[in-house]
């Protein structure tokens, strides 16, 4: 018996998805909607699940801490139920009598996923999720260092489906380590695309033909002011930095401090855990190999991250992080980018608005309308910083990573990808959530006319212009 080509099989899995949705759809229901996406919750956030998922991926990806992904397949899966919990994504879910307009949810049919290896369990696990609220099938592409941890993960969806009689060919992956060619094909046959990872894969995305939810790149930048809570602030980018061994995108890559409170700062993040090394090219020439991130510090544990930077000798113990001194921004000037690991570039700034013109400096080289921070009491500064930079997200007093992702002390919702609107090159600036995952069909009624007359419109631009 032969192997089967490569290309027929990732065909077969969308046919037998598509086979599979149109029954879902078929007989669907709010009822078995929500059924079908409580049991993928359940799956991944069954605590002795949820430990196996966690262990494996750092297993099989070298990548995070066995605890930090416990709590991240936990709350990303919780938060994002409460999310959906009361959320109509069946039949007539608006009947709007003053415009006529009665608006139908419908399913997309087969959603083609592309996960990163940086989170292998609760990416996947997201996406799945929001595909069955709406009604959908989906087919997970992972990493091919994810691929174990995405294997276990639908073999315990599939496990609950069988409980209440759901078709596992619902969520179904492609097998083996994948291939460019495999997932290429899936780009091109599913009927939504939706990307978190790799830029090259976002670029195939928006390329293949298909509609595509694909989100950019993160680079955050945070900005400390004269008016932050020193001690607040320094905590939060702390436990936001080390979390996972800063495996999210929404992890601190910079932050600018105000040069009235730059030594006070550094204190209380030295307290935090926080080592500032003043020679930039020291961590440069350990944190790059040939041109590349080293593999041994990415996204590692502190102490293995400090021995590959060869810092030992220099940094006191229960360093948590590498604070490094730096002024240099864009493609000459590394540290100014996504450094995956507990990596952390700072700049000096004279003032509030050089911190601004500064982050905007970082953000237009890499990370633009992903996401910046900032620490500050002065109420005002958010909103200037928002209106300066291209950025989807201003992120106010908290840990960045947690809150940008969503937060049950925050109105984001809870997701794993972030979009980054036009200036990442996305279609969307929003998180991505249920309602990405949904179309609706319009009844649309006659109803009273409602045209203005002509004054009613031009009267104030006729008195501004003379006309």
């Amino acid at each position: 018996m032969t192997a089967q080509d490569p290309i027929t099989e990732v065909e077969d899995i969308v046919a037998r998805a598509r086979a599979a949705q149109q029954q879902f759809e078929a007989g669907g229901s709010q009822a078995l909607y929500d059924r079908a996406a409580t049991a993928a919750a359940w799956a991944i956030m069954e605590p002795s699940h949820n430990e196996t998922l966690a262990k494996l991926a750092v297993e099989t990806t070298g990548l995070g801490n066995v605890p930090d992904k416990i709590t991240k397949n936990h709350r990303k899966t919780l938060g994002l139920m409460r999310d959906i919990q009361h959320v109509p994504t069946f039949g007539v879910i608006r009947d709007d009598t003053d415009t006529g307009i009665t608006e139908i949810a419908r399913p997309i049919g087969v959603i083609g996923a592309v996960v990163p290896s940086t989170n292998p369990g609760a990416t996947p696990a997201n996406n799945i999720i929001n595909a069955l609220k709406c009604g959908n099938a989906i087919v997970v592409s992972p990493s091919p260092k994810g691929v174990l941890t995405c294997e276990k993960l639908l073999e315990y969806i599939h496990s609950e489906f069988k409980k209440s009689s759901i078709d596992s060919d619902l969520v179904q992956m492609i097998p083996g380590r994948g291939s460019k060619e495999k997932t290429q094909r899936l780009l091109e046959i599913s009927d939504l695309i939706v990307v978190t990872g790799s830029q090259n894969n976002v670029r195939r995305a928006y390329t293949s033909g298909t509609p595509a939810l694909a989100v950019g790149a993160g680079n955050v930048t945070v900005i400390i002011d004269e008016t932050a809570d020193l001690t607040a602030a320094a905590q939060k980018i702390g436990a936001s930095k080390t979390f996972d061994n800063a495996t999210s995108c929404s992890s601190e890559n910079s932050i600018v401090v105000v040069d009235a409170i730059y030594d006070a700062f550094a204190a209380e993040m030295a307290k935090a855990g926080g080592a500032l090394i003043t020679d930039d090219k020291r961590v440069l020439d350990t944190l790059w190999v040939k041109g590349h991130l080293n593999p041994r510090a990415i996204a590692q544990d502190a102490d293995t991250l400090i021995e590959a930077l060869g810092l030992t000798v220099e940094v006191s113990a229960g360093t948590q992080f590498i604070a490094v001194e730096t002024t240099g921004i864009g493609p000459d000037h590394p540290l100014s980018g996504e450094k995956l690991s507990r990596v952390l570039a700072v700049y000096r700034a004279a003032d509030f608005d050089d911190a601004v013109a500064i982050t905007r400096r970082v953000q237009l080289y890499q990370g633009a309308g992903h996401s910046v921070g900032i620490h500050s009491t002065e109420t005002t500064r958010p909103l200037a910083l928002a209106k300066a930079i291209p950025t989807s997200r201003v992120i106010v007093n908290q840990a960045h990573t947690f809150g940008t992702g969503g937060a049950f002390n925050n109105g984001m919702p809870f997701s794993l990808s972030m979009g980054c609107g036009s200036w990442g090159g996305n279609s969307i600036d929003d998180n991505l959530h249920w309602k990405h995952f949904m179309q609706t069909t319009k009844i649309v009624r006659e109803i009273p006319t409602r045209e203005p007359k002509i004054e009613d419109i031009f009267k104030d631009y006729w008195m501004a212009t003379g006309a």
